[in-house]
């Protein structure tokens, strides 16, 4: 946590300047708000991804997180220049972590449904968001491209990201020639969840969010934190922590709610809790 809880509390979405947060209902939407830069993560738009990640984790009235962003281009990566000192300068008012912040692990510890919305292209580390969501859904045009070895580099932390959800040797091939994937091809190997069009993206994304919202958002966070438990620690001998996982789920609010409206067959009011 690189944020306290009273650092939390005070959050605005007037307080950002590289991103447009707001909530609607139970879904925070945040938007990569640099479309002149092609949306390249700069700094302290960095640092107001964590603040705004961090309290969608904290937040019980936060039951997902849609990622999407201005502009022809979804994310170019890394501002390499801002990084190296060339910033602009922003009125952004999120404070500052107390610790350094890593791209790829921005959504570490979120054990929220998030969901990628794709009408632009992406490249390098912009892959470092898509992989980390939960969903994908990207329209049918854009473009999906790796070009660093065309440039003297290599994607290291995006090769790491992108392990956790394609296959190896589609991952490596990929890194290696520096080409770009067709949407279709991202779908087959797994960084796509959800196919669509210009047009049809926002009717797909309410779709996909009202299945969500249906479900107990506690459930779901408690499943999301033993799948993140599982996938660091392996699937051997992980029974006992997975049986304490489900005792604590059902001592929650929303499980109490959930087998009652299950007993009086109507629809389960969940709260979060």
């Amino acid at each position: 946590m690189h944020y306290s809880s009273e650092q939390l509390s005070l959050f605005s979405p007037s307080d950002f300047a590289y991103l447009q947060v707001k909530q609607v209902g139970q879904v925070l939407h945040i938007c990569l708000d640099r479309a002149e830069k092609k949306n390249a993560l700069h700094p302290q738009m960095v640092v107001e991804m964590a603040f705004a990640l961090r309290y969608a984790a904290s937040s019980t009235g936060v039951w997902a997180v849609v990622i999407k962003a201005k502009g022809d281009v979804f994310c170019a990566g890394a501002d390499l220049k801002a990084f190296a000192g060339d910033a602009e300068d922003r009125d952004s008012k999120i404070p500052a972590p107390d610790g350094e912040i890593l791209i790829a692990e921005l959504f570490n510890q979120l054990y929220k449904p998030c969901i990628a919305l794709v009408n632009g292209d992406v490249l390098a580390g912009g892959f470092l968001i898509l992989a980390a969501c939960t969903y994908v859904v990207a329209a049918n045009h854009i473009k999906l491209s790796l070009p660093e070895v065309k440039r003297g580099l290599f994607p290291f932390q995006v090769m790491a990201s992108l392990l956790e959800v394609m296959p190896a040797r589609k991952v490596i091939d990929w890194c290696i020639r520096g080409h770009s994937l067709t949407v279709e091809q991202a779908l087959e190997y797994g960084l796509v969840t959800h196919l669509s069009t210009s047009e049809e993206l926002e009717a797909d994304l309410q779709e996909l969010l009202a299945e969500l919202l249906k479900n107990s958002p506690t459930a779901i966070r408690k499943g999301l934190e033993a799948y993140d438990h599982l996938r660091k620690n392996g699937l051997g001998n992980q029974h006992t922590f997975l049986l304490e996982k489900l005792k604590e789920t059902l001592q929650t609010r929303d499980a109490m709610e959930g087998i009652m409206a299950f007993r009086e067959k109507r629809a389960a009011q969940w709260t979060g809790e």
